[in-house]
């Protein structure tokens, strides 16, 4: 069987300049690579050093409401996720005050020290910032 390793995560934006400065700006995120594809849109592949996002411009307007809380409960994408140290320290850390999605909310019941909150990025796309999980 051929190697197989995680890539990406595609995400279409409204504004592809927007998207890729909030990732920047609060992940961590740089440019990798660009593609023209034509009346100025471009494709922009962003990184930090562990995840890679894709980002596409959009080609039309959201057909439905965008997600609350974690994100929808009908097979699909629910969320995007990030590993945080501190999940306070992080929102405090962040470039515009974040749309809290959920949260935060603690899960010490099944694994002390566990705790999440959701936010909205530019889109509207769901990103979680998890700290204390842990494999049993």
């Amino acid at each position: 069987m051929t190697e197989i390793s995680f890539h990406h995560v595609a995400l279409t934006c409204g504004s592809v300049a927007r998207t890729e400065q909030f990732y920047c700006d609060n992940f961590g995120f740089t440019r990798k690579r660009a593609f023209q594809i034509g009346n100025g849109k471009e494709i922009v592949y962003i990184s930090n050093g562990l995840v890679y996002l894709e980002l596409f411009p959009k080609e039309s307007e959201r057909p439905i409401p965008a997600f609350d809380k974690d994100g929808p409960a009908y097979p699909g994408l629910r969320h995007i996720a990030f590993k945080v140290s501190d999940v306070d320290a992080a929102l405090a850390a962040m470039h515009d005050r974040p749309d809290v999605s959920l949260g935060p909310l603690t899960f010490d019941a099944f694994i002390p020290g566990w705790k999440s909150v959701w936010i909205k990025d530019p889109d509207g796309n769901l990103v979680e910032l998890s700290q204390g999980y842990k494999d049993a």
